[in-house]
């Protein structure tokens, strides 16, 4: 499964890599973390556009700051867009704590456990991790 990583996680995202790395997780499924660079989104991409190239590229968004505001906000897009196939968006609920390594192991267990039961994810909307 590929994770379209938001801008302002990718430092964060070498340590939650790292992480998912060391536990194994590796072995078992296929995840790859995707940078906006990757797929043409620029730093100040809508979250309407973030959205969109994600779901047309079946990735699950990782982010921590999307936030509710304005008509191309990203709750604005789910309630607007989502649908029984749209993958959902998974959001850290506290990106500062990703610095502590209890927080950022439980990060990268909820990402696995959200693998391997995502067909129950579709259309969720957003889940908030740990």
């Amino acid at each position: 499964m590929n994770f379209l990583i938001d801008y302002n996680l990718r430092g964060q995202a070498v340590l939650l890599w790292g992480t998912i790395a060391a536990e194994g997780w590796l072995e078992l499924l296929p995840i790859r973390f995707i940078g906006f660079e990757e797929v043409g989104l620029l730093e100040n991409s809508s979250d309407r556009l973030v959205w969109q190239v994600a779901q047309a590229n079946q990735m699950i968004v990782l982010t921590a700051n999307r936030n509710m505001k304005g008509d191309d906000s990203l709750e604005q897009v789910i309630r607007e867009e989502n649908t029984l196939q749209s993958f959902p968006i998974v959001t850290i609920s506290n990106k500062e704590k990703l610095d502590e390594q209890i927080y950022r192991e439980r990060c990268p267990n909820r990402l696995v456990e959200i693998l391997f039961d995502v067909d129950n994810y579709m259309r969720v909307g957003r889940v908030y991790i740990p």
